[in-house]
């Protein structure tokens, strides 16, 4: 499946040392957990490592990104994830580096011609983006197509 890589100075803090980065980054995505059951993710060298059975090609795309946009997390490694219904991940949904200056109105004109629809991209990653008015410069999201 594959590995995709992050900005590792970025993101929500979760853990201070390495040693205790899988533990928090495991808990991170079970606390919202975006369709991935049996999750467990090991930390070394900056590179999580998701393992478990994924509902969707859509749910292990949003775990990778409630992982990778965590501060000390350089790539995230979903060989170990299992998609329960056969599908791929390489799915029309494209990934969006959020850049200096971005608001999700201007991202929504540019991927569908209307900012109105920024609630739908707030809707495909509400793990990443809990207030739709904080968003950051190096943050991952999902640009869901289609609309």
């Amino acid at each position: 499946m594959g590995l995709f890589d992050f900005v590792s100075d970025i993101g929500k803090k979760l853990f201070n040392k390495e040693e205790d980065a899988s533990k928090a980054v495991t808990e991170h995505l079970v606390e919202d957990n975006p369709g991935v059951e049996d999750v467990q993710v090991t930390v070394e060298n900056g590179t999580a490592k998701i393992s478990g059975v994924a509902s969707s090609a859509a749910a292990i795309e949003k775990a990778v990104l409630m992982a990778g946009n965590i501060a000390g997390i350089t790539n995230v490694n979903i060989d170990e994830v299992r998609i329960a219904n056969g599908e791929q991940v390489a799915n029309d949904d494209e990934f969006y580096v959020i850049q200096k200056g971005d608001t999700l109105w201007k991202i929504a004109e540019k991927a569908y011609g209307n900012g109105a629809k920024y609630t739908a991209i707030v809707d495909a990653n509400k793990e990443v983006i809990k207030d739709a008015d904080k968003i950051f410069p190096g943050q991952k999201i999902r640009i869901p197509k289609g609309l």
